[in-house]
C-alpha cells in the first residue's frame, strides 16, 4: 500500500495527520485515546485497531480539498451532531 499526505493541523509534521491510500482509504495518523471513559464508548473495536482523535477541522479542510464542490458538508464546524447532509 502507498500512502500520500493529504494534510495536517500540527506544524512541522506533527500529529494529526491525514494520508489517501492507492486503494481508496484514508489513514490517520494521530495520537492514541487512552481514556477509559472515551475508549468505552467505542463499537466493536477489533484486535488490533485503535482511536485516535482528529480535529474536525481537519477533516473538514482535507474534504474540501478531495470532494467535489458541495459535498464536503458531513462535518459542520458548530457544535451540533453531524448529520450526513450537514
Amino acid at each position: 500500500m502507498r500512502m500520500r499526505f493529504l494534510g495536517s493541523t500540527s506544524e512541522a509534521g506533527a500529529c494529526p495527520t491525514l494520508y489517501e491510500t492507492d486503494r481508496g482509504t484514508i489513514v490517520v495518523q494521530g495520537l492514541e485515546v487512552t481514556d477509559a471513559e472515551a475508549l468505552a464508548d467505542l463499537r466493536d473495536v477489533l484486535d488490533g485497531e485503535t482511536a485516535v482523535e482528529v480535529p474536525r477541522e481537519l477533516i473538514t479542510e482535507i474534504a474540501r480539498r478531495v470532494l467535489p464542490e458541495g459535498a464536503a458538508t458531513a462535518f459542520p464546524t458548530s457544535t451540533g451532531t453531524p448529520t450526513a447532509t450537514g
